[in-house]
């Protein structure tokens, strides 16, 4: 049992150690525009279409969920605020970062990881080159930017979505859907959903690369600790989504509510 604490603490270090390297290079020595392009294209554009799948069926099943239990209860008209509310705090960010994680995610685990294994990241080094540097921030920085606007999109989709069934399937008026929208989704809500959105981005990037870079064992090696990777971000994501919730809430309670 010590053996195994003293395991989950030393890498604990190792990869906190990692992302402030990460941090100071970026401020010291900014990776080329080209590398952050080339992943931003990556993370964010080529990730559109499964976050748009996610978000507007996620937004149809709000909907539908929401308007079932609230319709005999005579509160069918709260079915958009439920929509909304739910993807922009909690369903888009995570739904977002879960998508992300399995796409992308496992990609640069497994590449990165190839990389080590095969001595690419030794060969970096003697290069002169930073693998960090090289490797670890341009995707540091795409991942930090495209996940907020990604989650951003899906929350969007997830609201058309949510707007298409309750008026054309359950007969709902427009203002109906839109109107408790109007009057109690607050600015607070979208800034939570994207504070989240970005630390959950910065969190699967870093975890992925992190255990890319302690691969070892051959092509075994690869997808083992793929697979550990996509685990251990899904988990965090849970874990810190709950940290983050009570401390936006918290925080709202004591310095802007009214």
């Amino acid at each position: 049992m010590d053996t195994i604490i003293l395991s989950i603490l030393d890498s604990l270090g190792k990869y906190v150690t990692m992302v402030l390297r990460v941090v100071a290079l970026i401020f010291r020595h900014p990776p080329r525009w080209n590398l952050i392009q080339h992943q931003l294209y990556n993370i964010g554009v080529l990730s559109l279409p499964v976050v748009a799948i996610t978000g507007f069926s996620t937004g149809l099943v709000l909907a539908s969920q929401s308007f079932f239990q609230l319709d005999d209860k005579g509160l069918a008209g709260a079915t958009g605020l439920m929509v909304a509310k739910s993807m922009m705090v909690e369903l888009g960010p995570i739904l977002t970062a879960f998508m992300v994680t399995g796409r992308v995610g496992a990609s640069m685990c497994a590449e990165i990881g190839t990389m080590k294994v095969t001595e690419q990241i030794d060969a970096l080094r003697s290069m002169s080159i930073d693998p960090l540097q090289h490797l670890i921030a341009p995707r540091f920085l795409a991942g930090a930017v495209m996940i907020p606007l990604l989650s951003i999109f899906s929350c969007l989709l997830g609201g058309i979505g949510g707007y298409l069934i309750s008026i054309f399937h359950f007969g709902m008026t427009p203002a109906a859907f839109l109107e408790p929208i109007k009057l109690y989704v607050e600015d607070f809500d979208l800034l939570s959903g994207i504070i989240k959105a970005f630390v959950f981005g910065i969190l699967l990037i870093t975890i992925s690369c992190y255990k890319g870079l302690q691969t070892k064992g051959g092509a075994a090696g690869v997808g083992k600790y793929t697979t550990d990777s996509v685990v251990i971000c899904y988990s965090m994501i849970l874990i810190i989504n709950f940290a983050l919730t009570l401390a936006l809430n918290g925080f709202y309670d004591t310095f802007l509510r009214l």
